[in-house]
């Protein structure tokens, strides 16, 4: 067995975290056994101190072929710094018309990255806490295996 340098792993773990430089947070949540019961909240907290800049939001969806419907409802809970929290529903589609899954993937696993907000800027400074259920009519949603949120800086304008 081969072992790699300590310099050049050390600059092949900084050109790696450089590639996602508008990274702001990322947290993606394994669902157990693949399927996500309606009592099951899923909860993302992030720190946001840069009120100047705007932001993208992202859901991260990673699926199975065996999931049965081509959307999926979220409903989605934002507490500010305030406390003031705010309701949002938000429809993915996971799949086309005919059935073609849209997400990247190989085999029976796909995943999808979907922007919910783009532009958007957060209007106070502080900890915000992001709540996220499956919103499907059903008590337990089978083929979901992951959840998650990204929040990366937006491209700035002139």
């Amino acid at each position: 067995m081969k072992i790699i340098p300590l310099p050049f792993l050390i600059i092949l773990i900084l050109a790696f975290s450089a590639c996602d430089k508008n990274r702001v947070y990322e947290k993606n949540i394994m669902i157990h056994d693949a399927s996500w019961d309606r009592n099951n909240i899923l909860e993302f907290d992030t720190e946001i101190n840069d009120l100047t800049l705007s932001y993208n939001f992202f859901v991260n969806i990673r699926n199975t072929t065996n999931y049965k419907d081509a959307n999926i409802y979220f409903f989605i809970s934002t507490t500010f710094p305030s406390g003031e929290v705010a309701h949002d529903t938000l429809e993915c589609f996971l799949a086309d018309v005919r059935g073609k899954w849209l997400g990247r993937g190989y085999g029976k696993m796909k995943e999808s990255h979907i922007l919910f907000k783009s532009r958007f800027r957060f209007p106070q400074a502080g900890r915000y806490k992001f709540e996220v259920e499956q919103g499907m009519r059903v008590d337990t949603l089978y083929g979901i295996t992951d959840m998650g949120i990204r929040i990366e800086k937006a491209e700035q304008l002139p």
